[in-house]
């Protein structure tokens, strides 16, 4: 059967955009924006240069498409993570299990919004694209510790969301056990935060 692969239907190749982003995932996580420039995109990613900008007018706004992938990714990987656990508590901390594996992989991606941050700066539209990306995150940890029944999630999620980016760096520093260190602080904040 036409499109039809031995093993299956076959895969969608990839669209243009696609692979300009899949580039830029890799390029901008691991050496930064400013250190990428679009000849290197083009180059990474195989498509023409009147392609590349007829699917984004600049490197801004590719790197916006990168902070939205990493976003969605980093988001769901958390869902995933506590829809697992049938025990609130552990399904808040299980929040550092997701690190904890992506430390230990390397992951560059990581330090994506604290990187781009301080990187172009909190003023700059990547610095602002970043921060709003880490409040959305606060709001997804406030509702897991709503949905857990701790006293004040938000000022909850504040502190646990300062624990992650402190894990983060730590990890850029070369600690691959940062989560796990945090995670042991998360668990005597939650005690701070437990309704009686």
């Amino acid at each position: 059967m036409e499109g039809q692969g031995p093993g299956g239907p076959a895969e969608k190749a990839p669209s243009a955009s696609e692979r300009i982003v899949a580039a830029a995932y890799e390029l901008f996580a691991r050496r930064g924006i400013r250190d990428v420039g679009i000849d290197q995109l083009i180059r990474a990613s195989g498509v023409a240069k009147a392609t590349f900008y007829r699917h984004f007018r600049s490197k801004d706004e590719v790197v916006l498409a990168y902070l939205d992938r990493w976003y969605r990714e980093r988001s769901e990987a958390i869902d995933a993570a506590v829809a697992r656990n049938a025990d609130q508590d552990d399904a808040l901390l299980a929040v550092f299990d997701v690190f904890d594996v992506w430390f230990l992989l390397g992951r560059a991606q990581v330090m994506t919004f604290v990187q781009v941050m301080m990187e172009m700066g909190p003023e700059h539209l990547l610095g602002r694209a970043s921060i709003r990306y880490m409040e959305r995150t606060r709001e997804q940890l406030a509702r897991i510790a709503s949905a857990a029944g701790l006293e004040d999630p938000e000022g909850f999620a504040w502190s646990m969301h300062i624990l992650i980016k402190g894990a983060v760096v730590a990890a850029a520093e070369g600690d691959p056990y940062a989560a796990t260190h945090a995670r042991t602080m998360a668990a005597l904040l939650m005690d701070d935060h437990t309704r009686f």
